[in-house]
């Protein structure tokens, strides 16, 4: 990671072999470097500033998997002895993001100066949730960093895999009826007014298909950049909506679970992630209360963050855990009775470990399922689209032939 003070530089040269070797290291300038080189026992024949990318550097953000990512190497060099401070420098080092090399760096400068880990990543909500730092937090305080680290690490893991699960289901026929609105504006546009000048020539009467499609090739023609705009401006405030409206958003995930087959990947979706973030977290050793907290936070849905909540209220008032579940109406018998079970042998992460696999599982067929349903359904909507526009373009040249 290049500072004010250093620059990354690309370099080739030859070893004490005469083999060809090139990487890339940071110094102050390209005759530091080469003498560096030259101590190493490499003989520098090419050194250069690293270009920076076109539209890479800055503008690339961090993602959630970068952070799983991270989490992940943090675990495995703690775990295999390495120091905190020079796990921090190793991983910042050899990342090729640059936004993510200025994170892990930052974190690695707090910790240097005194600050322990967990009020370090507090520093970065953006990346860093509050489940996440508390579970550092409770490493720290018990001397068990590396093992809940490697919790940390499995846990974003499994998390992103799922919700990779949820968008690859809903991305596909999304991106399919895209494109067949694409292509249909483009034969309104294009293609319908070509037709229309022929069958001005024949001075016959069309057929009421045939017209009621000119018509719609008219208007779009008349008013495609207002659609357009049009669009744009729903997508807009609807986002703005979303973001500012707790109400709408509730609105929003309700209607999302209704919906057939999509609507039970989500409601699955969602007690994984519940099941997986409360027995990651109970078996850390943070308080069943304070763990449902960030719990509900995970679930990626305000009806259950909201019924979190709720049961959060009733556990601190003395309630069990898998009655307060029960009288939200929100997680399947099976649920409760495994809770209930873990609750009365003392091993609920284990049993919520359990369901959470259950119900990854089921979100992965389900994916799967709907993918092969989801073909003839799309390729039937497609045929009726586009293939609709042909057959009313044509009409009239059936007409034709049939009257000769």
């Amino acid at each position: 990671m290049a500072t004010a003070e250093t620059v990354t530089f690309l370099w080739e040269g030859l070893d004490k072999k005469g083999e060809k070797v090139k990487g890339e290291s940071e110094s102050a300038n390209e005759l530091i470097l080469k003498a560096e080189l030259r101590r190493q026992g490499i003989n520098p024949l090419k050194v250069k500033k690293k270009p920076k990318s076109l539209f890479g550097g800055k503008g690339k953000k961090i993602v959630p998997k970068d952070i799983a990512v991270f989490m992940r190497q943090l675990a495995t060099m703690m775990t295999a002895g390495v120091p905190l401070v020079q796990a921090f420098d190793i991983i910042g080092k050899g990342n090729d993001k640059p936004a993510m090399q200025d994170l892990i760096l930052s974190v690695k400068g707090d910790v240097e100066s005194g600050t322990n880990l967990a009020d370090s990543l507090e520093k970065h909500p953006k990346y860093f949730d509050d489940l996440v730092c508390n579970l550092v937090a409770a490493g720290e305080q018990s001397g068990t960093l590396e093992k809940l680290l490697d919790k940390i690490a499995t846990y974003k893991e499994k998390t992103e895999e799922l919700k990779g699960k949820v968008k690859k289901a809903l991305f596909y026929p999304i991106a399919v009826l895209v494109v067949a609105f694409i292509v249909c504006g483009i034969l309104l546009i294009f293609v319908v007014p070509q037709f229309q000048d022929i069958f001005k020539s024949f001075g016959a009467d069309l057929p009421a298909f045939t017209k009621m499609v000119i018509a719609l090739s008219n208007f779009v023609q008349a008013y495609w950049l207002y659609i357009l705009a049009g669009l744009f401006a729903a997508g807009y405030a609807f986002n703005t909506a979303k973001q500012r409206s707790p109400a709408m958003r509730r609105s929003i995930d309700m209607i999302s679970l209704k919906i057939p087959i999509v609507g039970g990947i989500l409601e699955k979706s969602a007690i994984a992630r519940f099941a997986r973030t409360l027995s990651t977290m109970f078996a850390a050793g943070v308080p069943l209360v304070e763990a449902m907290e960030s719990v509900g936070g995970a679930t990626g849905n305000i009806l259950f963050q909201e019924a979190t909540l709720r049961m959060r209220d009733d556990v601190a008032t003395g309630t069990q855990l898998q009655q307060t579940m029960k009288q939200t109406g929100l997680f399947p018998n099976m649920m409760v009775q495994m809770v209930a079970i873990g609750e009365e042998s003392g091993s609920l992460d284990e049993m919520l470990g359990k369901v959470a696999d259950f119900y990854e599982e089921e979100v992965d067929n389900l994916v799967g399922g709907l993918s092969s349903l989801l073909e003839p359904l799309i390729m039937a909507i497609l045929g009726v689209l586009v293939g609709g526009l042909v057959i009313a373009m044509y009409l009239p040249i059936f007409k034709m032939g049939a009257v000769v």
